[in-house]
């Protein structure tokens, strides 16, 4: 019966026998094997016997598979405080070390292992992120639970774009070199699968709503997608999206809820994942010393996590960020690549200049302008902006945008002509305020920004398995 690594290392036990297998991490003199199986960052030393068969030994190498069975000892060596002495080796599967890309000692970089992210899982770095990710997804689905939300699963395939967010992917079983067209030379979707055009969904709230005013408390986690050619560090084709929706709840109910849930979510993995974010911090503090003096951040990772996860988010409205941008000396030096000015949208740099610089910690800011804020939102009394609210985190910008939703019947309609949303395609949205309307709130997080954010990396594309970006779908 297999034992992990991880209960291994977790006890002080000695003298028993176990058999573990695992991947080789290395191979020092035909006797030390550093033994990894992916349940924790630290390998397990298993000492083979000297009179083992050569023909088992020469197939040893970084990357095999093994099986070993033997005793735990006391270690004699430095760096680890027990190992396994191997009385049986049985190979699992061979690795051919010639072309294999893990070597230990070319330490590959992150662009490299993107290009191999069907092994890159096997690197330190991104086993401890991948474990960090799991634990975040579980804290989610437990932070939920704990307060009474029921899981939602919206559609993936949706004829609706919730946000007007530009391009969608399409959903089509029509031949693409002989669609049928209409009289007007137009694709003719009653001839497709569903009998109209769909797509892949940006986001699940309008149909989570639906179920927040029934239920009173709903989530969804699940996949999103767009469509947006936009090739950087912070973008994804698909992504997972958290989006709770809650009834009778205001803008206030909905930064509360946020803010207790980020933090819930860093202190889970504090607690559940000291080793791997010991490590990640790590690798942080290395990179930050490659960098120059004025792009190093001031706090380390396992210090930034803290930091957020015990203190209060600063709140301030959109009119009062402006003001502080203005004002600032970054400003007036013309230091922003984008100009500041009351109706437009914040920039990722104005973000992280109002987190980092000025109020050093996450800031919420609500009250947007109407004019650059989605058709659902609620009109605040002033007329010019929308009861609208994002979080922005140190490092990474917007990781959580919400708002309150826009209940009343005749206001939406309104929003909705403004903005040429069409009313007949989403009667069932309206639908919720003619029976039974009432206050409700919510907010989405996409999930790889919490990642990025936990684990101290810089590109959004290493903590997602598989990322999915322009003219890029391998795996």
């Amino acid at each position: 019966m297999r034992t992990k690594i991880k209960t291994i290392l977790a006890s002080d036990a000695l003298d028993y026998t176990v058999t573990v297998k695992g991947w080789v991490r290395s191979f020092r003199n035909n006797q030390f094997i550093a033994l990894n199986d992916g349940s924790c960052v630290s390998n397990l030393q298993v000492v083979i016997k000297l009179e083992t068969d050569t023909a088992i030994v020469q197939k040893i190498a970084s990357g095999t598979a093994i099986e070993a069975t033997g005793t735990i000892v006391a270690s004699l060596g430095k760096g680890q405080k027990l190992e396994l002495n191997a009385d049986t080796i049985n190979i699992l599967g061979e690795c051919d070390n010639e072309v294999y890309p893990l070597q230990l000692k070319n330490r590959p970089s992150l662009e490299f292992l993107r290009e191999i992210a069907h092994l890159r899982f096997r690197t330190n770095t991104f086993g401890a992120i991948f474990r960090v990710r799991h634990s975040l997804a579980f804290a989610i689905h437990q932070f939920f639970n704990e307060k009474g939300f029921v899981y939602l699963h919206t559609p993936i395939i949706t004829a609706s774009d919730a946000e007007g967010a530009g391009e969608m992917f399409r959903v089509t079983t029509l031949p693409p070199l002989q669609a049928p067209v209409n009289d007007k030379n137009e694709v003719d979707y009653n001839e497709d699968f569903f009998g109209r055009a769909t797509n892949l969904t940006v986001s699940g709230q309008l149909e989570a709503e639906l179920g927040a005013m029934a239920l009173g408390e709903v989530y969804t986690f699940g996949p999103t997608f767009r469509a947006e050619n936009s090739n950087t560090a912070r973008h994804l084709a698909e992504f997972w999206m958290i989006e709770p929706e809650v009834a009778f709840a205001d803008i206030t109910d909905n930064m509360n809820l946020a803010e207790e849930f980020i933090k819930y979510l860093i202190k889970y993995a504090l607690e559940h994942n000291a080793e791997d974010l010991a490590l990640l911090d790590q690798r942080l503090a290395d990179e930050m010393k490659t960098k120059p003096a004025n792009e190093r951040s001031e706090m380390g990772l396992l210090e930034k996590l803290r930091f957020v996860s015990e203190n209060d988010f600063e709140r301030i409205t959109y009119t009062e960020a402006i003001d502080i941008l203005r004002n600032s000396n970054h400003y007036k030096k013309k230091k922003f690549k984008y100009d500041v000015a009351w109706g437009t949208d914040l920039q990722s740099e104005h973000e992280r200049y109002l987190v980092e610089k000025h109020f050093q910690k996450p800031v919420i800011v609500r009250d947007y302008p109407k004019d650059i804020k989605s058709f659902y939102m609620r009109m605040n009394e002033d007329g010019k902006t929308v009861a609208a609210m994002d979080i922005l985190a140190p490092g990474i910008g917007e990781i959580v945008g919400g708002s309150q939703r826009e209940e009343r019947l005749d206001k939406l309609e309104q929003r909705m002509a403004e903005m040429n949303i069409p009313v007949d395609e989403l009667y069932w949205y309206l639908d919720l305020r003619r029976f039974g309307t009432a206050p409700h709130a919510g907010f989405g997080l996409g999930f790889e920004r919490m990642v990025l954010f936990v684990t101290g990396m810089s590109n959004i594309r290493d903590v997602i398995p598989f990322p999915r970006t322009p003219r890029n779908a391998e795996f």
